[in-house]
């Protein structure tokens, strides 16, 4: 019998800007009939699996690219750590400042298994939308165990603008 499958550690860009003096984050939903009707906990940051070896933040960029359709912005990436979601998986996340369009997500696809245990394989995307949240709301909608990186973003860059309050 093969040795159970070790589960991959995930790495991924915690985007942010400032609207009218606020921070906001990039999030995502991911695609699928699973997920069509779920909202609150459904969202995060976009992130996927690495290889042992592999540089954590080159795939953090790269996984950042498959699901949005673009590269993310150049610049520095304040490294936020790593937390652990509730099922276990180890996620590791940069925060990066910069702007995305969000009517212009293209995400990559992959081939799923619906209904459940019916056999039919239906293409789907990785994500199906991005939006951009203030904190507060993204508390309501991401990952209960990405909530952490939403806190740590918070102590490196703050919420509200300096000048303004």
């Amino acid at each position: 019998m093969p040795p159970p499958r070790r589960r991959l550690p995930s790495a991924g860009i915690l985007l942010h800007r400032r609207r009218a003096g606020q921070l906001e984050v990039l999030l995502v939903h991911p695609g699928g009939p699973a997920w069509a009707r779920r909202d609150r906990g459904a969202w995060s940051i976009p992130k996927g699996e690495y290889e042992p070896g592999e540089d954590p933040l080159g795939a953090a960029r790269r996984e950042f690219a498959e699901e949005l359709g673009v590269a993310p912005p150049d610049g520095p990436a304040a490294d936020l750590g790593e937390i652990r979601q509730r099922a276990g998986k180890h996620v590791r996340a940069w925060a990066l400042a910069g702007d995305f369009d969000v009517g212009s997500l293209v995400s990559n696809t992959f081939e799923f298994e619906w209904p459940p245990r019916s056999g039919k394989l239906i293409r789907i995307p990785e994500v199906d939308r991005a939006e951009w949240f203030s904190l507060a709301t993204a508390r309501e909608r991401i990952n209960v165990g990405q909530g952490p990186l939403l806190d740590r973003l918070e102590e490196i860059v703050g919420d509200a603008d300096e000048a303004g309050g």
